[in-house]
């Protein structure tokens, strides 16, 4: 026997039964990041690896273990992007989207990253991120996280959420705070494990983000961000909580949140959830204004985030929401017979032309009347159209209800569409 082909590990087919689960949430988020002003922007799958080294930071998981990378024929090494931000800020430098403008941007897709796969932690994955570009004060990021409030809100799953919030000062002082993490864990170095104690020459505030727990009586007891963080960050995170309160946000500062990727300053963010075991964050963001002087374009203040959108399906579907939603056609015209047949398929194009919201499936490979209307059953439309050769010879068709208890209708094809928007009480327009 010939071997079958699969998937690779870690990234997964989504099947017709899941379709309508993602296009309710993209069709949600599509709907908020008009409300809120943003513009979409589209960037390849695929960068130069170099891009993700600077941004990310040579010595962080991602790109020392998790980055799928390769050498082309031209000698270039590229990379199956890890995040959106690096690539929408080397796409706004390319394309003069940045300097001394304010801009909002949106964008959707796969990220690919060689982690091992568990619930929730996929190699190939879907993020949804949004950067602000332009824009220094709090007020952003608070606007970024109401917007995520509200996406909460509307899937119903506000209540399985809590909102963590840190800021990590200016770059002088994180220089200076990574200077006594330094001093801390190396006298306790024999505690620590091999990725700590790689860690700690090379990106000693990731050994505070560790899910060892061996470590976490250690690290809770290590010096804390917050107590040396410069002035003007400290009145930054002030206002933003302010912020937040008045718009009756309630959020919990997490001295020990420091993400994990290097271009974040001043405040950072998580929304966490204890509904998806060790897959707890599922959007997560923060400030980052040096990135795109670090990229090679002008020093331009930003905020953004990203959602991990299987994460969020999945919660949504733990918790009931999104859980059964079906992807039916409104409407399954049956046919017999060769005239009827040919008919079915004017008819169906007339009714999409004068009714571009209805959905119509017209039976497709024969069979008699009975198998027919069992198709036109699984499919779960609400109404059966019946063409045979009187209906051809009358200029008429039948209208059985499958939902409901209606007695069936004969209908002139030229009050058809009229008549089905009627009857299902919808705008089919």
């Amino acid at each position: 026997m010939k071997a079958k082909f699969q998937a690779i590990k870690g990234m997964n087919d989504i099947l017709p039964q899941q379709s309508p689960a993602w296009q309710a949430l993209e069709a949600l988020l599509l709907r908020l990041m008009r409300q809120y002003g943003y513009a979409e922007i589209r960037m390849p799958i695929v960068e130069k690896t170099a891009l993700f080294k600077r941004s990310i930071g040579e010595v962080t998981d991602i790109v020392e273990k998790e980055m799928y990378t390769w050498t082309d024929l031209s000698d270039d090494s590229l990379t199956l992007r890890p995040e959106g931000t690096a690539s929408c800020v080397r796409a706004g430098i390319e394309h003069g989207l940045l300097y001394n403008q304010q801009q909002k941007l949106w964008y959707m897709g796969p990220m690919f990253r060689r982690e091992n796969p568990q619930k929730g932690r996929y190699r190939q994955f879907h993020q949804l991120g949004v950067e602000a570009f332009g824009y220094q004060g709090p007020d952003v990021e608070v606007e970024q996280i109401l917007l995520t409030a509200r996406l909460w809100r509307e899937l119903g799953i506000a209540d399985d959420v809590v909102l963590h919030i840190n800021t990590l000062g200016d770059s002088a002082s994180r220089a200076a705070y990574r200077d006594l993490l330094v001093e801390y864990f190396t006298t306790h170095k024999a505690q620590l494990d091999e990725d700590s104690l790689r860690r700690l020459s090379s990106n000693p505030l990731r050994i505070l983000d560790s899910k060892n727990p061996a470590l976490k009586a250690l690290i809770e007891a290590a010096p804390k961000l917050s107590q040396h963080v410069d002035q003007a960050s400290k009145e930054h995170f002030a206002r933003l909580q302010e912020m937040l309160t008045a718009a009756g946000i309630s959020y919990v500062i997490n001295d020990r949140l420091v993400r994990g990727l290097d271009y974040y300053n001043r405040t950072v963010f998580e929304w966490m959830t204890d509904k998806l075991g060790a897959q707890g964050t599922i959007c997560a963001g923060g400030r980052y204004d040096g990135l795109a002087e670090q990229l090679g374009g002008q020093a331009t203040p930003a905020s953004g985030f990203a959602m991990g959108l299987e994460r969020i399906l999945a919660l949504a579907t733990e918790s009931g929401v999104l859980a059964d939603l079906v992807d039916a056609p409104d409407v399954y015209l049956i046919a017999m017979g060769d005239a009827a047949e040919t008919q079915a398929m004017v008819l169906a194009e007339q009714l999409r032309e004068q009714c571009p919201k209805l959905r119509l499936v017209v039976n497709c490979g024969g069979g008699n009347f009975k198998k027919q209307f069992k198709k036109a059953d699984r499919s779960q439309a609400e109404i059966a159209l019946v063409l045979g050769d009187d209906e051809v010879a009358s200029g008429t068709v039948g209208v059985k209800f499958l939902r409901v208890d209606k007695a069936q209708q004969t209908l002139e094809w030229s009050a058809l569409a009229s008549s089905l928007a009627t009857a299902m009480g919808k705008d089919l327009k």
